[in-house]
């Protein structure tokens, strides 16, 4: 069975009510990082702006946000990122009769239950059963591979297990991941199984622990730092197989985020809070799939800032967004920060990478 986008219906911008709206209002920005008075604070469904007559989509969104305009298009920006000036939407009905429409019906009515399937279907468990899950999670990425962008976001539990280790690089070489999003442990957990056979100090297969493993992930990070940088490290061949190894490989564009737990940390992560979110948000602005695996803080993360749309060549598709945790409050976390859309799996990650990539025939 082959997957097929589910269609968008647009709003009935004929009926009555939105033929009379106003034009939304707009004010400046009275400083820098700062809003007017009643600005519109965005979600993550499609919005649109009545400006000049015409009702304009708020093409790339993401929730808690202010909307802009700027040169005839609505924008969405974060507030730390406003300018003095900048026209900011105000309004908070969201109903139209402010000019402002909130639409979260562009996808209810679509035939087959894809919208089921991948959006609003909620009340999941460990109970739960997910064969059908896996297997229109795998349709969806065979459709995404080439039509697609599949983002993926990593807590270290997915480097901890040789099979799983194994089983996310062949998702890499087979083109089913176009972007990865982690922190400091996964990265450094994942190259240290390469150069010196652990994760954490135990060994990567028997679980058990090597004399005086506690110190190789921070060998792992001194000797990454000692090279200059992760793609050199690899390509001196201290690293030959992993995640990280072909995420560099086949050039998978990575962002490391920094924490306040973080031990060296290796080069390429961000100490920056605001500098990894502006990274992380260009690599989500790609996606239209997103896959979030046993890190609760880094899925809330990205759940905050990815919407439920894509707008592809002119066209406005879904944007599936799936949360792994073997833990039901962490799958249920991201949906009670508001984002509403998640597909949540309850299981063990290691056990879900390899038996996706069985599914997808990358191993």
């Amino acid at each position: 069975m082959s997957f097929s986008l589910p269609c968008y219906q647009s709003p009935d911008f004929s009926l009555p009510a939105l033929q009379t709206a106003p034009d939304a209002a707009l004010s400046p920005a009275p400083l820098d990082g700062v809003a007017p008075e009643n600005y519109h604070s965005t979600s993550m469904y499609p919005e649109y702006f009545k400006v000049g007559g015409r009702w304009l989509l708020a093409e790339e969104s993401r929730m808690d946000c202010t909307a802009v305009l700027r040169e005839g298009r609505v924008e969405i920006v974060e507030f730390r990122n406003l300018h003095k000036g900048d026209l900011v939407f105000t309004g908070r009905s969201e109903d139209g009769s402010e000019g402002i429409l909130l639409w979260t019906a562009g996808f209810a009515d679509t035939a087959a239950g894809a919208q089921e399937s991948f959006a609003f279907r909620q009340g999941r468990s460990r109970e739960t059963g997910y064969t059908r899950d896996y297997n229109e999670l795998a349709q969806l990425l065979r459709y995404e591979k080439d039509h697609g962008n599949i983002l993926w976001v990593m807590g270290p539990a997915c480097s901890f297990d040789a099979g799983a280790r194994r089983a996310f690089a062949a998702l890499v070489r087979g083109g089913y991941v176009n972007g990865l999003m982690a922190g400091n442990a996964l990265a450094t957990h994942d190259m240290e199984a390469s150069y010196l056979g652990t994760a954490l100090g135990s060994d990567l297969y028997a679980q058990t622990p090597r004399e005086n493993g506690h110190y190789n992930h921070l060998d792992t990070i001194n000797a990454v730092r000692a090279a200059g940088s992760i793609p050199a490290f690899v390509a001196s061949g201290a690293v030959t197989d992993g995640i990280i190894y072909e995420c560099v490989q086949n050039k998978v564009p990575f962002v490391l985020a920094g924490s306040i737990r973080d031990d060296g940390p290796l080069p390429e992560v961000m100490g920056n809070v605001y500098e990894a979110q502006s990274e992380m948000r260009a690599l989500v602005r790609k996606a239209t799939t997103v896959i979030c695996m046993a890190t609760t803080l880094h899925t809330i993360a990205t759940g905050n800032m990815t919407p439920s749309y894509r707008v592809v060549d002119g066209a406005v598709r879904p944007l599936y967004f799936y949360s792994i945790d073997i833990s039901e409050f962490a799958v249920g976390k991201l949906q009670d920060r508001g984002s509403l859309s998640v597909r949540t799996i309850v299981t063990n990650v290691q056990d879900f990478i390899s038996k996706l990539a069985v599914d997808l025939g990358a191993l």
